[in-house]
């Protein structure tokens, strides 16, 4: 027989659903024992004293009932948290979420074949669109490789949520809708949304069941910048998006109000495949200083993004280009996924269309013109005035660290994930002389409809070591043996929160079914100590590993006089993204950076005398 009639068939996107285990439920005694040392470092005696008390009650009373209702849940749902965690964590909250929520990112094209060049815009935005176009068929047609961790399967469905997606603002709680359809289930919306001076325009990105050509889309594209051009801005109806989300239903419920057509309109953004803007700024950045596409990404013109959309790819007037997503229908390692297999298309055809440059007669892009009133023009203003407010006290830098990275980090036999977060923790620990409580994402996507649990790097032993590095008469070979024992303990208890045996996800859902069942707040949930470590979303250290690729993020911090501290571990740098707020006169994002780099010096210094 043919060797290459015996091969198996190619695996398909979404083939390994139905097999992926459920979620677990850890035991109640883990979990508040895991509690409890994580609150530990936050403790002076008396305090820890209190709070084992109030753990103990829980344990023996209210808790174990409040447990097995969780059980019983789990039995008939393959993931008890999922609806839990989108309400919670993302559809019941009311502050705006461009800023607070969504996360965004730099495109890194700079670093090989689109350097920052005025003139190139529309033909880079027309490739990297057409690539894109690429990556959606691959998941319509479920050729999308379904992606692993070794040899286990991970849980695909977020990927469903990338395109064809949108977050609808209401009063009381908001909704998903994704109108994505694989092609075995039937037609998917195929058309853009370009948004451009405060303008909106549609296409259809298919004709005669092929996607346009980058030639094509080019021509699309012009069309809306001419259109755009030398004329005044448009209503800016977008910026509406980035308003507190109770205000911002009512007021979509009146535009719906005031003309049917309006309607029409927003069905016609909410399905859309994803949104294209063309920013007239050039936020020149470099591969060693990315703050200003990060800033432009995550902070720029409310009036050509749709904050509620999965998906806007961000092209900017030098020919960079960022992203800003909804973190509600997916977690980022989805938009890693595109953005990376972007990178790696871009890199192969050196940021060339090299096909045929015959343009079919397509239709033109039609304008998406809302009826607005006084009314909806002073809600216009009122969105941009309190955007603009916070964009400007969101403090963000992003630099790559150049003086080694993972090469390095493997040659001394340890995790360069959790290096990382050690050095963090020293320099938050150096700068605000007292351990900070720290969030770091942990995976669960092996389990069915898994997204993330929290794993909390700010450990009794990281403190520990964190005290030895600052104790000058402490010598090299017990800050060694610390920083070590800080090592082994983060590495074990990120494997356990990825393996669904963490702790924060499980309170949670003790604590809902409470409010659930309209039982009074258990008095675990009401301890100082619980916010104090983190607890409920409290984090001053909000951090997640990106990814070993050429994709980095950025998201505002938990609390105001929190930090957010994003970064990708490459061969031989780190590339990190640090946001604070202005207006607190503590926090510092830039002198955590410089901070973060001594302390990477001093553990890769320690991790090297110790071995002689």
């Amino acid at each position: 027989m043919d060797n290459h009639l015996s091969k198996a068939p190619p695996e398909t996107t979404f083939q390994h659903q139905d097999a992926l285990p459920p979620l677990p439920v850890p035991s109640l005694e883990t979990s508040l024992s895991k509690y409890l040392n994580a609150v530990r470092p936050f403790a002076s005696e008396e305090e820890f004293k209190a709070t084992l008390d109030i753990v103990n009650t829980f344990q023996e009373g209210v808790g174990q009932e409040l447990h097995q209702k969780l059980l019983q849940k789990a039995r008939t749902n393959r993931n008890w948290l999922e609806e839990w965690w989108l309400d919670v964590a993302y559809l019941e909250v009311r502050i705006p979420s461009q800023l607070n929520v969504n996360f965004a990112g730099p495109g890194p094209y700079l670093e090989h074949c689109w350097l920052p060049e005025e003139g190139t815009q529309l033909q880079r935005a027309s490739i990297s669109t057409w690539h894109t176009l690429q990556y959606w068929n691959l998941i319509r047609t479920e050729r999308l490789h379904p992606q692993k961790a070794g040899k286990l399967p991970l849980d695909m469905d977020q990927f469903r949520m990338l395109f064809c997606t949108c977050k609808v603002p209401g009063v009381k709680k908001d909704t998903i809708r994704n109108y994505f359809k694989t092609e075995s289930e039937g037609p998917c919306p195929s058309h853009l949304v370009v948004m451009c001076r405060g303008r909106m325009f549609t296409f259809d990105a298919v004709c005669d069941g092929q996607i346009l050509t980058p030639p094509e889309i080019l021509r699309q594209l012009s069309y809306v910048k001419e259109c755009c051009e030398g004329e005044p801005e448009g209503d800016g109806v977008s910026a509406l998006t980035s308003e507190e989300r109770s205000r911002w239903a009512q007021t979509r419920e009146h535009l719906i109000s005031i003309d049917p057509h309006n309607s029409n309109i927003l069905e016609t953004i909410q399905s859309s495949l994803f949104v294209l803007s063309l920013d007239e700024t050039k936020p020149y950045s470099s591969p060693v200083n990315y703050t200003n596409i990060t800033r432009a990404a995550l902070t720029g013109d409310p009036t050509i993004r749709w904050g509620d959309k999965s998906y806007n790819s961000l092209s900017f007037a030098d020919g960079t280009f960022g992203t800003t997503c909804d973190h509600a229908p997916y977690d980022g390692m989805v938009l890693v996924s595109l953005s990376w297999y972007l990178d790696q298309q871009i890199r192969a055809t050196e940021g060339k269309w090299k096909g045929s440059e015959a343009v079919r007669a397509v239709h033109r892009p039609e304008e998406l013109v809302f009826t607005v009133d006084e009314k909806v023009r002073s809600d216009i203003r009122h969105a941009k005035q309190q955007y603009l407010e916070t964009a400007q006290d969101l403090q963000i830098v992003c630099y790559a660290f150049t003086a080694f990275g993972k090469d390095a980090i493997n040659q001394k036999k340890l995790h360069p994930d959790t290096f990382v977060q050690l050095a963090k923790q020293l320099a938050f620990h150096r700068m605000h002389k007292r351990p900070g409580s720290c969030y770091e994402t942990a995976m669960t996507r092996k389990f069915y409809h898994g997204r993330t649990e929290t794993m909390r790097p700010c450990t009794q032993e990281a403190v520990n070591w964190c005290k030895a590095m600052m104790d000058p008469s402490c010598d090299a070979g017990s800050r060694r043996k610390a920083m070590l024992a800080a090592f082994n303990t983060h590495n074990n208890l990120m494997v356990e929160a990825q393996d669904g045996q963490g702790f924060d996800r499980h309170l949670l859902g003790l604590y809902l079914i409470a409010r659930e069942e309209g039982l009074p707040t258990p008095d675990l949930f009401m301890d100082p100590l619980y916010s104090l470590s983190g607890g409920g979303g409290n984090f001053v250290l909000s951090s997640s590993l990106v990814g070993y690729t050429t994709i980095l993020g950025a998201a505002a911090p938990m609390v105001h006089h929190g930090y957010g501290f994003f970064y990708r571990i490459r061969d031989d740098r780190i590339v990190v993204s640090v946001l604070a707020w202005n207006s607190c006169r503590e926090t510092d994002a830039a002198t955590l950076f410089n901070n973060f780099s001594s302390s990477m010096h001093e553990m890769l210094h320690l991790a090297t005398t110790s071995q002689l």
